[in-house]
């Protein structure tokens, strides 16, 4: 019987129903361990005799690639592709499948609710209470805040879209400019520069570069007035570290909120366990609906790509 891999922690601790397409359409179904990034030698001792796979946010390397000859379709339950090793799996002719737009809600969802949780200082109250004070922070209302979005697809979008009916003053940058739908009162499109100047919140939305650059570094952060809250939700890469840790130190930014680190779980906990750093262990797309959406949308595009339709 041909096999198909499935890596996502979503889906390797509780399953799911769309997973018994696979099965019904001839395919056994392997797993890995439940839970858990796998690493490159639990994916390549599994992926040998596997013609699909489902895979998650986990590093892909060249070298598991190499692992499995018979692999012929590799189906995201998400959008990006930045962990897959694309060059040799252009040259091995391998299809790639990603489902977009899926996880689009659940990750606009948490970002704005980042926003909020840092405009109100949530996390130094829920921590402060918890020791035994009493701490009260004086807040800051969403209303008439600027916010600016990096990268205006399927989850910027939908981040803009929230933030304009809070009666926010959203500011976009993308290359493409696609159209939002969104008022002109409310939204418009700006460099990167102007955003990084104007927005008082930023929330990061985009693939990171190509050259493996972070996006936010010592220079675009000191373009940023000071209070600036950042959000990210999008790949830890886009940031550096170092110059986060300074810039909240310095009050550049009041505070940084992120679903994403380099290593998940982090070993280190230098960043996540600043006092100004909001940290959350990639949720974004782990909802009910998007785990749903996202899951039903990758077998439907593997068992397409498998069968040689897309």
């Amino acid at each position: 019987m041909k096999r198909v891999l499935v890596t996502p922690r979503s889906l390797t601790s509780a399953g799911h129903p769309a997973l018994d397409h696979l099965r019904a359409a001839g395919f056994d179904v392997l797993y890995c361990t439940p839970g858990k990034l796998p690493d490159e030698l639990e994916l390549s001792s599994l992926l040998p005799g596997c013609v699909g796979w489902l895979a998650g946010v986990e590093p892909v390397s060249d070298k598991v690639i190499e692992a499995a000859p018979q692999l012929r379709a590799i189906s995201r339950n998400g959008v990006g592709t930045d962990n897959l090793p694309l060059q040799i799996i252009q040259q091995r002719g391998i299809k790639v499948c990603t489902a977009d737009g899926a996880n689009a809600s659940g990750v606009a969802e948490l970002a704005i609710g980042l926003m909020f949780a840092s405009l109100r200082h949530i996390h130094t109250a829920n921590t402060g209470i918890k020791a035994g004070q009493w701490p009260r922070n004086q807040g800051t209302e969403i209303r008439g805040q600027t916010v600016g979005i990096i990268g205006c697809g399927a989850i910027g979008r939908e981040v803009a879209r929230l933030a304009c009916a809070l009666d926010c003053h959203v500011i976009g940058f993308d290359p493409m400019q696609p159209d939002l739908g969104l008022p002109a009162e409310r939204f418009k499109w700006a460099s990167i520069d102007e955003l990084l100047e104007q927005a008082t919140l930023i929330s990061l939305h985009c693939p990171p570069p190509r050259d493996g650059s972070p996006l936010i570094g010592a220079a675009q952060l000191a373009r940023m007035g000071d209070g600036t809250i950042l959000i990210n939700t999008a790949r830890a890469s886009l940031v550096d570290e170092v110059a986060i840790i300074a810039a909240l130190d310095s009050g550049r930014l009041t505070a940084y909120a992120t679903d994403v680190f380099k290593e998940e779980p982090p070993k280190s906990l230098t960043l996540a366990s600043h006092p100004k750093v909001i940290a959350t262990s990639h949720i974004g797309g782990f909802t009910t609906q998007s785990v749903n959406r996202a899951t039903e949308i990758a077998v439907a595009n593997l068992l397409t790509a498998l069968r040689g339709e897309g």
